[in-house]
């Protein structure tokens, strides 16, 4: 069974920054792209950044110039490093990832997600 386990949440001043982590564990034979997304209640789940196997990345606008996301392919897990936050950052955040477990074929998953809180 995969899972996909975030760490790295909680509070933080605006201004301030956070690295989010997300290792994904189980059967597994290939991760490919792997991404953070994000939800505040009441809205759509927005995606944040994503990165492919080889490193390329994707930055939603909001993100751009302020967070940066990374790999280690070697450990399977994604970070999001995201700095000079904002309030409006503040939302529960879910590593993403598409990967193939042995015997099967690509399929997406979720992790449940970590909570980040931007004080003014």
């Amino acid at each position: 069974q995969v899972q996909l386990v975030e760490s790295g949440g909680g509070l933080v001043q605006s201004g301030g920054s956070l690295r989010l982590s997300c290792a994904a564990s189980g059967n597994i034979f290939r991760v490919n792209t792997m991404g953070w997304y994000r939800q505040v209640p009441g809205k759509q789940r927005e995606e944040v950044a994503d990165i492919t196997k080889g490193g390329r990345t994707n930055y939603a606008e909001s993100a751009k110039g302020r967070f940066t996301i990374s790999r280690d392919n070697s450990k399977n897990t994604v970070y999001l490093q995201m700095n000079s936050l904002k309030p409006e950052d503040t939302a529960v955040y879910y590593c993403n990832a598409d990967l193939i477990v042995y015997g099967g074929y690509e399929k997406n998953y979720w992790g449940k997600g970590t909570l980040v809180t931007v004080s003014s």
